[in-house]
């Protein structure tokens, strides 16, 4: 089959990656200049199958009113006259309930076990190195209260199927020795071994490079105008780029893997996808002396902060700002992710040469992607993975390749049709 895909994001690269394997032709469609130029240019660079809660839970709805007008809050809701944010807002009240909560976790655990080992199995396959580290993701603690409300959450996630181990502080220190430096001391954290940590966007160049050599069209700097509508299908796309001018790319299947801009191309087709932009942050300082820096990834839980070693470079990312599709970059929250990294580590960083970054991640109510088949049989999705989709871009991707060829996917998850 003809099959385009909109977006060469992380989610866009890993659908082309095994859409491609099936043999079918496929064209990917970027209005940058490379790959992962957007949402995974800078993540935290977790694959974070333990930090798969999601973030509607019963507690939610009081921690976002204590958080309200804090400028560097983790999660800051800047309330505007926007139908589109009041509608998520309330569907995100709707999924904090204790039943639906656990049912979310229970399909986020699952997708993102599946696609942990199906970006595995694709490292294995294709040699891909982007500083990827394997000894786990450990979630540490500073204050003693939080540590113990972790304890429960922990053995929740052992029901799901997560290796999630409570450590004493000593534990902590021995597997990471880099916080014993901290400002604040350790008082336990819980440790998943299985988890993974490396760079998003290394990842996607690397593997698009592999697509392309086996026979994936890039199309850059080209811009998505519409989806073309005939009778009950969609089966072509307009474009328009500086190199061709106006196009219309027709295909036997199109794939919408557009992060936060999926909403906008589809609702002129009377889809309307319950997706949010949530603001992240991120800083990459470079690292100068290697004995004071982690090399396990870490969560801050109390800040809502991760941190990934990659390379010669220590990745701190975090915080969600739902300020809409604004992109600026906000020296407060930018602030706020140094203070409290250079608390915990205040040797070995260069912090005055941090590079700062901010990305629109695709937030679903739940937090669980849209990944299948919308009322038009030729127009399917692959988006909406908000902060996981690092974590779960390899599962999802070989999902949408199944269910395009017709076969059941090997992960049980709920998966759109006739949306």
């Amino acid at each position: 089959m003809r099959v385009i895909i909109l977006g060469a994001g992380v989610i866009g690269v890993t659908t082309a990656w095994f859409l491609a394997q099936e043999g079918h032709a496929v064209t990917v469609i970027e209005r940058a200049q490379e790959p992962a130029r957007e949402t995974s240019y800078a993540n935290g660079g977790q694959i974070s199958v333990c930090h798969a809660e999601p973030w509607a839970n019963p507690k939610a709805p009081w921690k976002t009113l204590q958080w309200l007008g804090e400028e560097d809050a983790p999660l800051l809701f800047r309330l505007k006259l926007d139908w589109h944010q009041w509608r998520w807002g309330l569907r995100f009240l709707e999924q904090c309930t204790k039943a639906k909560a656990k049912a979310n976790l229970q399909n986020l655990v699952r997708l993102g076990l599946y696609s942990r080992e199906t970006l595995q199995s694709v490292r294995l396959a294709t040699g891909v190195a982007y500083d990827q580290r394997t000894e786990g993701i450990l979630h540490y603690y500073t204050d003693t209260a939080e540590y113990e409300s972790a304890i429960p959450a922990a053995a929740l996630m052992r029901e799901v199927g997560l290796d999630r181990q409570v450590k004493t502080a000593a534990e902590c220190l021995a597997i990471e020795p880099a916080l014993a430096q901290s400002r604040y001391p350790i008082v336990g954290g819980t440790y998943t071994p299985s988890d993974e940590s490396g760079d998003a966007r290394e990842f996607t160049n690397q593997l698009a490079e592999r697509c392309m050599a086996m026979g994936v069209e890039f199309r850059y700097d080209c811009s998505i105008e519409a989806l073309e509508r005939v009778g009950d299908d969609v089966k072509a796309v307009r474009v328009l780029s500086a190199e061709n001018g106006a196009e219309r790319l027709a295909a036997d299947a199109i794939v919408v893997c557009l992060g936060s801009y999926s909403p906008i191309h589809l609702q002129p087709l009377g889809i309307t996808l319950d997706i949010y932009p949530a603001k992240g942050y991120s800083a990459t300082i470079p690292v100068v002396d290697p004995q004071f820096a982690p090399t396990v990834s870490l969560t801050d839980d109390g800040y809502k902060l991760v941190f990934s070693r990659l390379g010669n470079r220590l990745r701190v990312a975090g915080t969600a700002e739902f300020n809409g599709y604004n992109l600026d970059l906000n020296p407060i929250r930018c602030k706020a992710l140094i203070d409290r990294t250079s608390q915990i580590f205040p040797e070995g960083m260069d912090y005055q040469a941090a590079e700062f970054w901010t990305g629109l991640r695709p937030a679903t109510p739940g937090n669980l992607p849209y990944i299948g088949q919308t009322r038009f049989p030729s127009l399917w999705l692959n988006t909406g993975h908000g902060t996981l989709g690092w974590t779960e871009c390899c599962g999802s991707a070989k999902a949408i390749a199944d269910l395009i060829a017709g076969r059941q996917p090997e992960v049980d998850y709920p998966f759109v049709r006739g949306i």
